[in-house]
């Protein structure tokens, strides 16, 4: 059951009122004299009211369950009604830890568990093998608030925990352990809690230093499971060296040069209503400088993911926030525009804009010209379900500001519970295609026919899988020029996630998950899944994923976070090298990226300027009580070339969106082409718009192409010197270099 299915089903036994939505209306009107509300000022009233509804009902955030709980528990027991009473207290500690109450979830649970002996000729074993398990998460909860969260340092929750991971703090991961070997006593051989209190059980140990001598060895897991497919270089998280200390819920996150200064600042996100949007000015001073305050963001809260575009085309990137998501009925809160004014300030444009109409729960969204006009459309995919009609919406852009949506008169509507959205052009008739993944129902990919609009040609391509899945994009992973799909499953047909298929898939065991899928394009609209051949094996349960190219050779790596919201969600981020189109390794472990937190927002982005790409991730779960910090990941360098380079439209749209770069080298003696759409990566995350290409071995690029579909133009410069930045304006005969200043992330710059 999935955990949205769960709390509805609490809110069922508990006999709870449905809850409407107080904040889904329009803000109150000034008082007569009073000047008119701006549009930023009315978004704050309406999030206030989102903030205050959330903090009772909303069944992530709100404590109604747990007021409810309390309300019964409080009352007699009445006679025959102690297996009830029992139940209710295995689901109230599971609403306590919930919270973030931990401490009161252990008590409850030692409750439980102290009649897990008495009830055995009563339940069957699983259940009680369910009750001890979930003690057993309490406790490992415990360990994480009082070792990796309140002391983190660079090796907190890496998968395998060595070194500055152990927990000093031993007590939350020695009771754990106790817990998890009585589920493994009580569970059936190979059900689904004993492969995750298996999993649990080698992580606890792993964290008290015991492991592997410590697990009984039909318990063991192998040290080949945290082995990498091939040698790679460490990346060291720099969070704590570079002032990204603040920990927060699961949300989005974007670097962008946003006010023009030609260094990167990031925006980063909160799923938590009262969760402020952040915005870090760049870290050349050695660290990154909270600058909310001063970027006009205060009181501007919550957001799943964020969506970076130029959508007024002034020449300077706006974000769209996105809210809702998960939640149904709970989640109808207005999505924000922000616009930037060119120095990193931004307000609130969403209601003067012509998004502040609908209120869908939503989290995806992304930014093309899909009519080939010049300025920036958008399509925002809702979460369409039983509870809530939620159609996906396509807002076309006057050129002015202004959006209109028209996704019914161009038949993208997908009236489905939408996940990711992705647009590209995979046929190359200058016009960007879209493919939507959709959870639970078939995915979609709508061809663009040039008219204003699509036609659904899934089962044409073949593309419709997985039936529930999360994460897409697309790219040209094999560098052939035709653009390939990549989409990830999140569960399965009639199966909600588990942490036991993610552990299944990790030891080499059957699982119920559905894969990971690359559809390799042909250019002509033809796709093959090639996934398993190319070794994308796992089944991690992604959510904030992206693409970039760690060892600047020209072929773009994946990384998976892995956004599972039960605190036992306790399974590795994922990082895919990319074998130059031959094929994906696993370097996890090896490159120390197997983070154990919840992974969402995830950017590739050069953030110390010098030429190669660091890695950073939102990390927080979705409950008030797993909140963790963000991470950030140094590029340690390869020693390969690269070249950033910044498109400047002049006929198109100004930053270049959709936009083909087309790079011929020599890489030692092999000549070929390294390929990139402009765009701002994947799904979950945004990676900068200012393109970041690797070129491997070459010393110059030999032929540089862009095509500007929007103008069916082509510029094509010669002999273009590596390890450069240029601005690439349409229409242009030279490219003019921009200024490059390389510092250190974690250090103060050097005045001698």
């Amino acid at each position: 059951m999935t955990r949205i299915a769960c709390l509805a089903v609490s809110t069922l036994v508990l006999g709870l009122a449905p809850v409407g939505n107080p904040y889904a209306q329009t803000p109150t009107a000034p008082a007569p004299g009073a000047p008119p509300k701006t549009s930023h000022e009315r978004m704050l009233e309406l999030l206030r009211g989102v903030r205050e509804q959330s903090l009772r009902s909303n069944v992530y955030l709100g404590t109604a369950i747990v007021d409810a709980f309390e309300k019964r528990l409080a009352q007699p027991t009445a006679p025959g009604k102690e297996l009830e009473r029992w139940r209710m207290e295995v689901r109230y500690a599971q609403e306590l830890l919930r919270v973030g109450r931990t401490a009161e979830a252990i008590e409850v649970g030692r409750r439980v568990v102290a009649r897990l002996d008495d009830l055995r000729a009563t339940l069957a074993a699983e259940e009680l093998a369910d009750a001890a398990f979930g003690h057993g998460t309490a406790w490992m909860r415990l360990g994480e608030n009082e070792n990796c969260c309140l002391k983190f340092n660079a090796e907190s929750c890496l998968l395998p925990i060595q070194g500055g991971g152990r927990h000093t703090e031993k007590e939350g991961s020695t009771n754990a352990v106790t817990w998890f070997t009585r589920a493994l006593e009580l569970a059936p051989a190979g059900s689904k809690t004993a492969i995750k209190a298996r999993w649990l059980l080698n992580i606890a140990h792993m964290t008290l230093g015991t492991w592997p001598d410590g697990v009984p060895e039909a318990q063991r897991i192998p040290a080949s499971v945290f082995q990498s497919d091939e040698p790679f270089p460490r990346f060291v998280d720099v969070s704590s060296k570079v002032g990204l200390e603040r920990a927060d819920l699961a949300g989005g996150a974007v670097a962008e040069d946003f006010d023009g200064d030609g260094k990167l600042e990031l925006l980063i996100s909160s799923s938590d209503t009262a969760g402020q949007l952040r915005y870090y000015d760049d870290a050349s001073s050695g660290r990154f400088v909270d600058r909310t305050h001063a970027a006009h963001l205060d009181g501007l809260v919550g957001g799943l993911n964020l969506v970076s575009g130029d959508y007024d085309d002034d020449g300077d990137v706006d974000v769209l926030v996105l809210r809702g998501a998960w939640w149904r009925k709970d989640g109808l809160h207005p999505k924000s525009l922000l616009q930037n004014d060119g120095h990193g300030v931004f307000t609130d444009v969403t209601l003067e804009a012509g998004l502040g109409a609908s209120r869908y729960p939503t989290q995806t969204a992304g930014f093309a010209d899909y009519d080939n006009d010049g300025d920036l459309d958008l399509y925002i995919g809702n979460e369409d379900d039983p509870e809530v009609v939620a159609p996906s919406e396509l807002y076309q852009n006057d050129g002015k500001g202004h959006f209109t949506n028209v996704a019914a008169a161009a038949g993208v509507t997908n009236d489905r519970y939408t996940k990711a959205v992705a647009w590209g052009d995979f046929d190359n008739d200058r016009y960007p295609d879209l493919y939507v993944s959709n959870m639970a129902e078939p995915n979609r990919l709508y061809h663009n026919r040039g008219d204003g609009t699509f036609e659904d040609v899934t089962e044409k391509a073949g593309v419709g899988l997985p039936i529930s899945s999360f994460p897409a994009w697309f790219f040209d992973y094999d560098q052939d020029g035709a653009l390939d799909l990549f989409v990830a499953g999140f569960g399965g047909p009639g199966v909600a996630p588990s942490v036991a298929d993610v552990a299944a898939s990790w030891l080499g065991l059957p699982h119920q998950g559905e894969p990971l899928h690359l559809y390799e394009g042909d250019g002509k609209g033809g796709f093959r899944d090639v996934a398993k051949e190319r070794k994308l094996t796992l089944y991690p349960l992604p959510m904030g994923s992206n693409f970039g190219d760690l060892d600047n050779d020209g072929f773009p790596d994946l990384y998976l976070g892995t956004g599972y919201p039960y605190y036992e969600g306790l399974i590795p981020n994922v990082m895919y090298r990319n074998q130059r189109g031959k094929g994906f390794a696993n370097v996890t472990f090896a490159g120390g990226f197997g983070h154990l937190q919840k992974g969402h927002g995830v950017v590739f982005a050069d953030l110390d300027g010098d030429g190669d790409q660091d890695v950073l991730e939102e990390i927080g779960g979705a409950y008030p009580g797993d909140a963790y910090h963000v991470v950030l990941f140094e590029n340690p360098g390869f020693g390969a070339h690269w070249i950033h380079l910044a498109l400047r439209g002049e006929g198109s749209n100004r930053f270049g969106v959709g936009a083909q770069l087309s790079l011929e080298i020599v890489d030692g003696t092999e000549r070929r082409t390294v390929r990139k759409v402009v765009n701002t990566g994947g799904s979950f995350g945004c990676n900068p718009l200012r393109q970041e290409l690797g070129v491997g071995g070459a010393t110059r690029i030999e032929k540089l192409e862009v095509f500007w579909p929007t103008t069916n133009t082509r510029q094509v410069f010669e002999s273009v010197p590596v390890d450069r930045v240029f601005e690439v304006r349409e229409g242009a005969k030279e490219l003019r270099e921009l200024e490059r200043k390389p510092f250190r992330l974690g250090e103060e710059p050097s005045h001698g």
